[in-house]
């Protein structure tokens, strides 16, 4: 017998939408999860032509400090993910190259979303970013300081960024 889902109702509606889920399990008891119901995905690991990677500095309110991230966002309705990541990086950081998907990945265990992951190569500045979020800079590091600060932890995409440089063969 398979997990069941036998319930479900929104548990808070506001910046983040909860669910509560309640599963009947293989042994036929019943238990309840929250589960955080969010929309997909892109993200982009931005290689300029010198072989650096394009990170976004960003104040991060769980953690409530600044993290170098990788550019990306929400999917639009509608939109396709590749216009998605192509778009977000451009807003983000004024950069612009060719967006090639590499693949998707769940965001964890308790959420809904599907983080849609890209490569983007030969990323040259061509505007200045026009996002409204708390960004505070745009910083350029070498493939190695890339890999070591993935080691950290300290990125809110470690998984999307492993994936990245394992499909482009920069591991």
């Amino acid at each position: 017998m398979a997990w069941e889902r036998v319930d479900e109702r929104v548990a808070y509606d506001g910046y983040r939408r909860l669910l509560a889920r309640r599963y009947r399990l293989p042994d036929g008891s019943e238990r309840e999860f929250e589960i955080k119901d969010e929309r997909p995905t892109a993200v982009v690991v931005a290689l300029t032509p010198e072989q650096q990677v394009v990170l976004v500095r960003e104040f991060r309110p769980g953690v409530e400090e600044e993290l170098l991230e990788i550019p990306g966002g929400l999917i639009d309705e509608g939109e396709e993910p590749a216009t998605a990541a192509a778009r977000e990086l451009l807003e983000e950081t004024g950069h612009r190259g060719e967006v090639a998907a590499l693949g998707s990945m769940v965001d964890c265990a308790y959420s809904t979303r599907i983080r849609h992951v890209f490569a983007a190569t030969g990323c040259e500045r061509v505007a200045e970013p026009t996002a409204e979020d708390a960004q505070l800079g745009i910083v350029l590091v070498s493939l190695d300081e890339f890999r070591e600060h993935l080691r950290t932890g300290r990125c809110t995409d470690v998984g999307p960024g492993y994936l990245a440089l394992d499909r482009l063969g920069l591991l």
